[in-house]
């Protein structure tokens, strides 16, 4: 019976995801918009009011409000191009060069954007229809390039699109989850004899995290795009700067990571036949690379959680892998410095593996972390309150402004 219904229950389960809602999202407002467009368009076949729909529905609300008038005014102007082009010319090979060229050049005048291209598709498809039949083609494209618009619009008003906040969170605990994999890696490394062709691959496991990083970027930008202007977030820009700063934090730590890395392969190289580390050194270094390795770990969990007490949690495990990665770097500090003055063989190395150590424990730390949070949100709502004065003014009369008391409760909580 469980192997029967576990298919159906992860169905239901799935139907409110971003990627499954945007998908019923779009099939609907597709629909929608060729159904107006039957009844008020002449051609027999509208389907440039569907594909506009497609094109208008997009992730988030955002980006819908940014993109569909550049959509709009595309197709706008190609049409108006062909019409042009058709009173003068037919349809040859260079009079097809010639539109492409004019419509290319003048989408950049127009300021349509990334959809530059889409003036010449939209010049194309009604140049490509008889001569006869242009004027009367083009203006029903028009005609269904308003509808798919408009409909696209209104669907996004009335049903709010998916917030993407969860991807962007499963990804960016993911970038943590490699980085603590790292970590472990290096404790182990450590401790006994190391290759340089075991250090070097370590050092390619840390180089492959840029590639992460920008992947998980992506995420994180199309969910801050799903937080703005959507009326079922109350702090949208607060999510947004938590995410977007934790993720620089992690960033910063993955490039002093990769550095460490480096470290550790000079290390190798310079002592071929020998251990990095004495033994008791070496098992210091292994416990503190764990700490770290959790605190990574926990640092992400704090970050990406909505539920507060959840987040609390998380805060008391950082906060207790921090302080004990600070002894284990003490003790590690502290053998090394004996050790160096015993046999002061590479002793760079020593001291560039533990600011390095220390960069990322400073990155990780949960009091500057929320003086970053602060001076980040300070930064934003002014920088708001410049670019839209009129806006901030109605906020201030209505009292329905949100951004000021999450600073100010974020200064209390630092406080």
């Amino acid at each position: 019976m469980g192997d029967v219904t576990d298919p159906l229950l992860d169905l239901v389960r799935r139907h409110t995801e971003p990627v499954v809602a945007q998908t019923l999202r779009s099939t609907i407002a597709a629909v929608i918009s060729y159904v107006v467009a039957l009844l008020l368009s002449s051609e027999p076949a509208p389907l440039t009011a569907p594909l506009t729909a497609l094109l208008v529905v997009q992730v988030t609300l955002y980006t819908t409000l940014t993109t569909s008038v550049r959509r709009v005014n595309s197709v706008v102007v190609g049409v108006v191009i062909a019409i042009g082009f058709s009173s003068l010319v037919g349809l040859t090979w260079w009079s097809l060069g010639l539109i492409i060229l004019a419509s290319l050049v003048i989408g950049r005048f127009v300021r349509a954007g990334e959809f530059v291209p889409e003036v010449a598709i939209s010049a194309m498809l009604v140049l490509g229809v008889t001569t006869t039949r242009v004027a009367a083609t083009a203006w029903d494209r028009v005609l269904e390039t308003l509808i798919g618009a408009v409909v696209g619009l209104l669907f996004n008003v009335l049903f709010v699109p998916p917030l993407w906040v969860q991807p962007a969170s499963e990804a960016i605990e993911g970038l943590a989850g490699r980085m603590h994999d790292l970590l472990l890696s290096l404790g182990r490394q450590v401790q006994g004899h190391t290759t340089v062709a075991q250090a070097a691959e370590r050092l390619h496991e840390a180089r492959r995290l840029d590639h992460d990083i920008v992947q998980v970027d992506a995420e994180l930008r199309q969910a801050e795009d799903s937080l703005r202007l959507n009326p079922r977030v109350k702090e949208g820009l607060l999510s947004r700067v938590v995410l977007r700063t934790g993720l620089d934090a992690l960033e910063i730590s993955a490039v002093v990571l990769r550095t460490t890395c480096r470290t550790l392969t000079d290390l190798a190289k310079a002592r071929t036949d020998e251990p990095l580390f004495e033994p008791e050194v070496a098992d210091a270094l292994h416990e503190l690379f764990a700490h770290m390795a959790r605190a990574v770990e926990s640092f992400a969990v704090l970050i990406t959680t909505q539920v507060s007490a959840n987040a609390q949690e998380a805060e008391e495990r950082l906060m207790r892998e921090l302080a004990a990665s600070r002894d284990s770097r003490e003790v590690v500090a502290r053998l090394l410095l004996d050790g160096v003055q015993k046999h002061p063989r590479q002793w760079q190395l020593h001291g560039a593996l533990l600011a390095e150590i220390d960069r990322i424990l400073d990155e990780l730390d949960v009091e500057k972390r929320s003086e970053r949070l602060v001076e980040e949100l300070n930064s934003r709502v002014r920088a708001q309150r410049e670019k839209y004065p009129l806006v901030d003014k109605a906020r201030a009369r209505l009292r329905i402004g949100r951004a000021t008391p999450s600073v100010d409760a974020l200064e209390r909580d630092r406080d």
